[in-house]
């Protein structure tokens, strides 16, 4: 059974830094796209930066202040926000298309919260 796990949230100050991180495990042959999105209260969910192959993808809202990475070997993807705004406050949630038994499909993490206020 595949599973995400993310970390990393907190609360932090406007201009602080947080570094978010998420690992897959189970019987895992392959991961293609692996992304954030986060959902604010009362907002729908919406893509916050995504990585393929070595591409990366940013939303306009945090383009210069958060950088996408992932390690292939730790079936890891990082997420790290710097100049953090109280906008970005949300609940974060790693997603990732992965091949595993019989079948490929996105799975998603349990989301962490961030809260950005001074």
């Amino acid at each position: 059974q595949v599973q995400l796990v993310e970390s990393g949230g907190g609360l932090v100050q406007p201009g602080e830094s947080l570094r978010l991180s998420c690992a897959a495990s189970g019987t895992i042959f392959n991961i293609y796209t692996m992304g954030w999105y986060r959902q604010a209260p009362g907002k729908q969910r919406e893509l916050v930066a995504s990585t393929t192959s070595g591409d990366t993808n940013y939303a306009d809202s945090v383009k210069g202040r958060f950088t996408i990475s992932r390690d292939n070997v730790k079936k890891t993807v990082y997420l790290q926000m710097n100049a953090l705004k109280p906008e970005d406050t949300a609940v974060y949630y790693c997603n990732a298309d992965i091949w595993t038994l019989g079948s490929r499909r996105v799975y998603w993490g349990q989301g962490t919260q961030v809260t950005v206020s001074s």
